[in-house]
């Protein structure tokens, strides 16, 4: 299961949600998140932050009130800042309908203070003809007056007479301000493709006209072009320094939509397959071994072109935990079902099959197959437990609360309720509850290691870090030869930021897990040693083997190949961080692990399209860069 300690840091321990079964992909790249407002990826000076919706970018700098440094306050602005803030805040008068500063008014046209005139007198009968025979500065005067015009059109809403007044500013002057005027005016009437054009013009007369990349992007977004959107919202974010909040809420706005579109897509045509065998081996020793059924056993002589003995040649397989295994043991519990005659091992085919299919994203039917369990034999408490978990995978916590309390009616001294309902407490942030579960699951049963080790995990996030410390001490003095121990104490020990001692459990893990289980080691001790070199000594080169040696051995673990896309974007490696994170989406298992796979790869490539069309925001995002936290350090 994948879960949050105390201070925010995810550790992993089986379970049942598919959330949860294995570590979370998401959760797992954000382990030393917490220590830095969750930042945790930087691009070339821009973090993307997760977010319960999505990603957003900001930097870590950029939101600080102007008002807490009364040093920069006083600082005097240099002439080019002057004419900048001038610029900026006539546009804003402009948006907003205003007529612009008296200063920009020609001296001869200048009225007495208390006249106020009507800027739709005398105006210039301007058209592509006439506009040929004006100097310059006639030009410059006629444009003036037309823009003033416009304004007041706007202002009352006479937008047609205002697109009218502006398109006569621009033939005497193209100016960026008036194209976007103009695009005001079309924005207020809907017509989305002429604000598209006329924003464009304006961003082409200057690249870094905040308020029309704003208006081009939401025009995009009513024209359903997400990814013109993202690109233009994320630009804006970039020049004007990350300080508009609701133009990074836009940005994480629009990650998820482009995410979850691409997501559906993703999921209309991707093959159901098992994940990872890491993610298979952590979900089924969630539950306690237990002995294969009587007459299955692997001695046992059973034809294997029957339903039995296909169902005994998956037992077999399974206890393999390899990929391979895995894909054989599917095979053989749907076969199993399929030749039948199976007796009193029907309801155990019908658990096996079920668990297998939910491996496989397959819910529907795996639901079935459990129900179908249950019905056979309601005493095969495994079978409610494990669609609990899926009811809860699904949102629906009072079918899993049900479920729960039926497999209690059949037997209340089956530890592995307990166990898997404190999994329900802990991911609704009911720890006292989960403490009390996991408690009464070891009173149970003493020797399952997960039930201790969850345990711990409850109380460092109930904030009681000695009880935790000591609840992994005790597990480890009692379970000294289990590699998982180590890993998960490791974290524990990383979190706190002891990087030599989380590296120390971590390396007894790796041996460990050499030695017991050669062929299909779990890899997440490896993963974690690569996250704490990285952490503690920046350490990109050698922590880049441990994730590759982690992919060699576990080509599809899906927090491998998150956690390598983690330390290429550290490094600028943009590009190649990408296809990882594309990669971790066709490995993720649910729409929702699509979806956040598919916001860090949409993050990543419009952080490409960016400087590939703005070229001159690099070195500014550099610049910004310089002020971002290294990771592991506060």
């Amino acid at each position: 299961m994948s879960k949050e300690s105390a201070s925010g840091t995810t550790l992993n321990v089986p379970s049942l949600s598919s959330q949860t079964s294995s570590p979370s992909l998401w959760d797992r790249i954000s382990t030393w998140a917490s220590e830095h407002k969750a930042v945790v990826y930087t691009i070339a000076g821009v973090a993307v932050v997760v977010t319960g919706a999505g990603v957003v970018y900001y930097l870590s700098d950029s939101r600080q009130d102007p008002r807490s440094s009364p040093t920069d306050q006083k600082k005097p602005l240099s002439k080019k800042e002057k004419r900048k803030a001038k610029k900026e805040k006539e546009r804003a008068d402009l948006e907003k309908g205003a007529p612009p500063p008296p200063a920009e008014e020609p001296e001869t046209k200048k009225k007495a203070p208390t006249v106020e005139s009507d800027p739709s007198e005398d105006l210039p009968d301007i058209d592509e003809t006439t506009v040929e025979s004006l100097s310059e500065q006639e030009r410059k005067e006629h444009s003036v007056k037309l823009k003033v015009a416009g304004n007041k059109a706007y202002g009352d809403k006479r937008y047609n007479e205002a697109i009218s007044l502006y398109g006569k500013a621009i033939l005497c002057r193209p100016d960026p301000i008036f194209y976007s005027n103009r695009a005001a005016c079309y924005n207020a009437l809907g017509d989305w493709d002429k604000v598209v054009e006329d924003t464009t013009a304006a961003i082409n007369l200057d690249s870094e006209y905040v308020k029309a990349l704003i208006r081009r992007a939401n025009a995009y977004e009513h024209l359903e072009k997400n990814s013109e959107a993202l690109l233009d919202y994320t630009a804006s974010c970039i020049i004007d320094g990350f300080r508009t909040d609701q133009s990074a809420q836009s940005v994480e706005r629009l990650l998820k939509k482009v995410a979850e579109a691409k997501g559906k897509a993703i999921l209309a045509i991707k093959e159901k397959k098992l994940p990872s065998p890491t993610f298979v081996t952590n979900y089924l020793q969630s539950f306690r071994p237990k002995p294969a059924p009587q007459g299955l056993e692997e001695t046992a002589d059973v034809d294997e072109n029957t339903g039995k003995g296909q169902l005994r040649l998956g037992l077999i397989a399974v206890n393999k935990k390899t990929g391979e295994g895995y894909e054989t043991a599917a095979t053989a519990f749907d076969k199993a079902l399929e030749l039948g005659d199976l007796g009193d091992y029907e309801a155990f085919a019908f658990n096996m099959r079920g668990t297998f299919r939910y491996l496989r994203g397959e819910n529907t039917d795996a639901l079935e197959d459990l129900t179908q369990s249950v019905k056979l034999s309601s005493s095969l408490t495994q079978s409610f437990i494990k669609r609990a978990s899926m009811h809860l995978e699904l949102g629906n916590r009072d079918a899993a609360a049900n479920d729960f309390e039926q497999a209690m009616a059949q037997n209340k001294e089956d530890p592995d309720i307990y166990y898997h309902r404190a999994q329900l407490h802990f991911i609704l942030g009911e720890f006292a509850d989960a403490a009390k579960d996991y408690q009464k699951s070891i009173d149970l049963d003493h020797d399952f290691i997960f039930s201790h080790i969850q345990l711990g995990v409850t109380q460092y996030k109930m904030g009681s870090i000695a009880s935790s410390m000591a609840t992994f001490r005790r597990c480890i003095k009692k379970f000294d030869k289990v590699p998982d121990v180590y890993n998960y104490y490791g974290e524990l020990l990383l979190d706190q930021q002891k990087y030599q001692e989380a590296i120390e459990k971590f390396d007894t893990a790796i041996e460990m897990e050499k030695q017991t289980k050669p062929i299909g080691m779990n890899v997440l001790p490896l993963i974690n040693k690569a996250l704490a070199l990285f952490q503690w000594k920046q350490d990109f080169q050698e922590a880049e083997k441990l994730c590759q040696k982690a992919l060699i051995i576990d080509p599809e673990c899906d927090i491998a190949v998150a956690t390598m896309a983690q330390l290429l974007l550290q490094q600028g490696k943009v590009t190649d961080a990408l296809t990882y994170f594309e990669r971790a989406a066709e490995l993720s298992r649910t729409e929702g692990e699509i979806v956040n796979a598919l916001s860090y790869a949409e993050a990543t490539r419009t952080q490409l399209e960016v400087q590939d069309k703005y070229p001159q925001l690099a070195s500014r995002l550099q610049g910004m860069g310089s002020g971002m936290p290294r990771p592991g350090m506060g």
